[in-house]
Parts: structure tokens; C-alpha cells; sequence
């Protein structure tokens, strides 16, 4: 079997503050998560929100940025859009640009020290209110490493009221990414389509709840970032072995792993291999969709690509 650190990767499904090392979490004051599975999705959204809490200056944002490039370059990611939740962060710290001015700074270096590309995607609670969807969108638009916004948390909260500003969004050319489809079922799918112009579906392993939307997902090629062990850890699904991943590919789906921040990506390729004996070729063809569906530039998913063949083209 080849090496999957080796396998260079796309991580489009990464929460930051989700991957912050428990050794920092605890030098910050904190207590990292437990292990198990939560009991609800507002506990784990609750634990989150401690960790959250503990960062409170330009250093502790800069840190966890430039370790989050050091643990995924270990891991064979090449290329990451991680997920951050910068207009909450500033509101919390008193300071509306800090927290990702700080970020992109640590992803900054973390390039020149690490050589794994990253761009962010701002995202907000359906929770919370249209103003600050507009702050994101206006933070979004002041820098270049930023390439979208999305829709996050408790999926029975509608994206209607954030109708107005997604169309803004999507006229300036950021790309919209939402959760729908993890804990709510194929509406809630449905909405972030219709209502949200989603690019890609943040989860989405509903869809199979509806034959129709499946045939209309699949036609207009909507990429899903599946996170098998984040859905598992939160209970929505009872185990890997009956993740719906493999029914998602039979079904003809643009399936691309990722792990929401819950776990390391090459681990999460080594389940699916140990779990549903996905062979090298089938690893690799994930991997290649993962650089397929991503927002990064031409000639970055080129080399991607080759790399992946050159991967599987060693001896195993």
C-alpha cells in the first residue's frame, strides 16, 4: 500500500478553529475536547465555542494559522480553503479586522515555511444576524486571499433571510459554500441551491434522501465535502462502516474528503481504505476530485494532478 501522506490533497472542508492542537488549546487556558462521540450537535457547537473564546490576540490568531499549515503539509495537503469564522472573532476582541488580518499573516507563513497553498472561505451561523453575514461579505471583499463566504450551524435555521446579501456576494464574484444536508435533510439541500447559489455543498450526504435532487445534483456537478468522521463524532451517522460515502459515488456524485477539522486528512483517506477497502486508484480518484471541485487556479490543479498520477504510478 502506498504512503497516503505522500498523496498530494485538496482539504476543502476545514473548520480552523476546529484544528487547534490540544497542546495550544491548553496553553491558552482551555480544555481540549473529550473523546467520543457528542450527544447533540449543540454540545459539540458548544465546545467549539469555548475554544473560540480562548483566542484573543493578533498572536494566538497568527499561531493557529501557521500550525494549521505545519499539521496539514504533514499530512500531504498541497492545497487548502479552510473555513473561518473572522467577522464573529472581531466582534468578540473589539477589533473587526484583527483576527483575520492575523490568520493571513500565519497562512503566509505558513507557505514559505511549509509550501502548502491555502486561500479562506468566511463563514457565519444561520444563527445569527443579516449584519453580520454583511460584515463577512464586506470583510471578504478587502482581501484577496479570501475567495467566498458560506452558511454554517444549525441547518433548521432557513437561509432565507441572508438571500439579499448572498446575491451580493455572488455579483462580486465571491464563490458561495454552505452546510446543508448534514444534520437536515435534502430542503435544507434544496435551499442552499435555490436560495444560496451554492458551488458546493458543505456535507450534503442527505441528497440521497431524494432521487430527484441526486439526478440534479449530479447533472449540474455540485462537488460535496464529505466529512466521514466529523458525521460519525456528531452522531449523525452511526459508524464508518455505514457511512454513505461509497452510495454517494455509486450514485454517480463529485464526492471530495475532507474533515471538518475533527481529525487529520491522511487518516481520514486510511479509513476509507481500511473501512470500506477502497483500493489505492479509488484514493487516488478522490483525491483528484477534491483538486477538481476547489477553487484554486489552473495551473496549481495541474500540478496537483500531476502529482496524484505520479503518486500512483510508484510502487505500491
Amino acid at each position: 500500500m502506498r504512503d497516503l501522506r505522500a498523496l498530494p490533497k485538496a482539504h476543502l472542508h476545514v473548520h480552523l478553529e476546529s484544528t487547534v492542537r490540544p497542546g495550544t488549546v491548553r496553553e491558552l487556558g482551555g480544555e481540549p475536547a473529550p473523546e467520543g462521540v457528542f450527544r447533540t450537535f449543540r454540545e459539540f457547537a458548544d465546545q467549539r465555542a469555548q475554544v473560540r473564546g480562548l483566542l484573543r490576540t493578533a498572536d494566538h490568531f497568527r499561531r493557529i494559522a501557521l500550525e494549521f499549515c505545519a499539521d496539514e503539509a504533514a499530512q500531504g495537503t498541497r492545497y487548502a480553503e479552510v473555513t473561518f469564522t473572522a467577522a464573529a472573532h472581531g466582534e468578540r476582541v473589539g477589533q473587526p479586522e484583527m483576527p483575520l488580518q492575523a490568520v493571513l499573516d500565519g497562512l503566509a507563513e505558513g507557505r514559505a515555511r511549509y509550501g502548502i497553498e491555502c486561500r479562506v472561505l468566511l463563514d457565519h451561523s444561520r444563527r445569527r444576524p443579516v449584519e453580520r453575514l454583511r460584515r463577512t461579505y464586506e470583510l471578504a471583499l478587502r482581501h484577496d486571499e479570501v475567495i467566498g463566504i458560506g452558511l454554517a450551524g444549525d441547518e433548521s435555521h432557513p437561509l432565507a433571510p441572508f438571500a439579499g446579501v448572498l446575491d451580493e456576494a455572488r455579483h462580486a464574484g465571491l464563490h458561495l459554500v454552505h452546510h446543508a444536508g448534514e444534520s437536515a435533510g435534502a430542503a435544507s439541500i434544496r435551499e442552499a441551491l435555490d436560495v444560496g447559489h451554492a458551488e458546493r455543498l458543505g456535507h450534503g450526504i442527505r441528497v440521497l434522501d431524494d432521487d430527484l435532487l441526486v439526478a440534479e445534483v449530479r447533472e449540474r456537478g455540485i462537488p460535496l465535502e464529505v466529512c466521514p468522521t466529523s458525521n460519525v463524532l456528531l452522531g449523525l451517522v452511526p459508524s464508518l462502516a455505514d457511512h454513505p460515502l461509497p452510495r454517494l459515488r455509486a450514485a454517480g456524485l463529485a464526492v471530495t474528503v475532507n474533515t471538518d477539522g475533527e481529525t487529520a486528512l491522511a487518516d481520514e483517506y486510511a479509513r476509507l481504505r481500511d473501512v470500506h477497502g477502497f483500493t489505492d486508484a479509488d484514493l487516488a480518484a478522490l483525491a483528484r476530485a477534491g483538486i477538481d471541485a476547489s477553487f484554486a487556479p489552473g495551473p496549481l490543479k495541474s500540478a496537483l494532478r500531476a502529482g496524484v498520477d505520479a503518486w500512483l504510478e510508484q510502487p505500491a
